[in-house]
């Protein structure tokens, strides 16, 4: 099943009417719980979300899923989200060392930044697989395996050491044994659900990192996961440059970074084959005037009538869909989460 590629363009005037803040979560340990829908639980209490409270899977805690998934914040940069029936213990917790082990079900792991000083392991089964390399990575416990969608995983295995590449897989449970190759376009409903949270996250970071410059806030000691308040949700801020997915073709941006794209045209990027490309827009990303502008989109660069009665927008090369409506105080985009993004609100629990 080729996965559903609903992206979230974005229309550029209404992002600068965005009354948003974005605020830091600055923890020294992983295993904050991002989002949590349906039944989910962390040493058999249910997870009750909330504005002003963060769950937290402690070192030694089981975080399990019945009929819900959830999304657990590893190191800034790293993001894992299960599907119904699974199970996770948190092995270890610091920054420094995160070790998850999965004990039932699937996650998808999110890669969009590493640092030298993370380090990352999912244990399943027989395997520890290290994840120092963007990309996004599929974990299943029956069978056990390891698929790589892109990036590259180190497994210790049977007493060896087995290096994982884009489209490979491998199974975890017995002795080693040589990656196999898979279609990375056959995917199921976790993956599904796992790119749409990432279109979210990226829209959700694009504002935040646009609102923070703004309003002159002080920047963060480095990177980070910060809550929008605005889309209701977690993101990732990188504390410079911009940060982009190749497998997923989207950027997450330091305030510093949307300050550039927005002003000045920034830096245009495009994933033709999940490889980037790198270009100037002409001109300024915020004119008026009526006229058309080149902006920078998660997804590679589109198009949008920065005054008038309608604007539209185009994804990149593997973007799904597009979006259309009026640039007059107005949030249009494509579909997140099963629902549609607009006026700040996010979809639902989609398939």
């Amino acid at each position: 099943m080729r996965p559903v590629r609903s992206f979230a363009t974005i229309a550029i005037t209404a992002l600068a009417a965005v009354a948003a803040y974005a605020q830091p979560i600055i923890s020294a340990r992983s295993g904050v719980i991002a989002r949590a829908e349906g039944k989910v639980l962390i040493d058999n209490a249910e997870v009750q979300e909330s504005a002003t409270h963060f769950p937290e899977v402690k070192e030694g805690s089981v975080l399990r899923t019945e009929d819900g998934r959830v999304e657990l914040m590893l190191p800034p940069g790293f993001m894992l989200r299960m599907a119904e029936n699974g199970a996770l213990k948190m092995l270890a917790n610091r920054l420094v060392d995160t070790r998850v082990e999965i004990q039932a079900g699937s996650a998808v792991v999110e890669v969009d930044q590493t640092k030298p000083d993370f380090n990352v392991t999912i244990a399943v089964k027989d395997g520890q697989v290290n994840l120092s390399k963007v990309g996004v990575y599929r974990f299943d416990s029956d069978p056990a395996r390891l698929k790589v969608f892109h990036g590259m995983a180190t497994v210790e295995i049977g007493g060896q050491s087995v290096m994982v590449a884009t489209g490979k897989m491998l199974s975890l449970s017995g002795g080693a044994a040589s990656a196999e190759k898979f279609d990375v376009e056959q995917t199921d409903a976790l993956d599904n659900w796992s790119q749409r949270r990432a279109d979210a996250m990226a829209v959700a970071n694009l504002s935040g990192a646009k609102y923070s410059n703004d309003s002159y806030a002080s920047p963060a000691a480095g990177n980070t996961w910060i809550y929008n308040p605005y889309y209701g949700m977690y993101t990732y801020m990188p504390m410079m440059g911009t940060m982009c997915n190749p497998f997923y073709g989207l950027c997450f941006y330091s305030p510093m970074s949307a300050y550039r794209a927005f002003y000045f045209g920034g830096m245009s990027y495009g994933f033709g084959y999940g490889i980037p490309s790198y270009g100037y827009n002409n001109g300024s990303v915020f004119s008026g005037g009526g006229s058309a502008a080149s902006y920078t989109s998660m997804h590679g660069v589109g198009s949008a009538v920065t005054s008038g009665s309608s604007s539209s927008t185009s994804a990149g090369p593997r973007g799904g869909g597009g979006a259309s409506g009026s640039t007059s105080g107005t949030f249009s985009g494509g579909h997140v989460g099963g629902g549609t993004v607009g006026g700040g609100g996010t979809g639902g629990h989609g398939k």
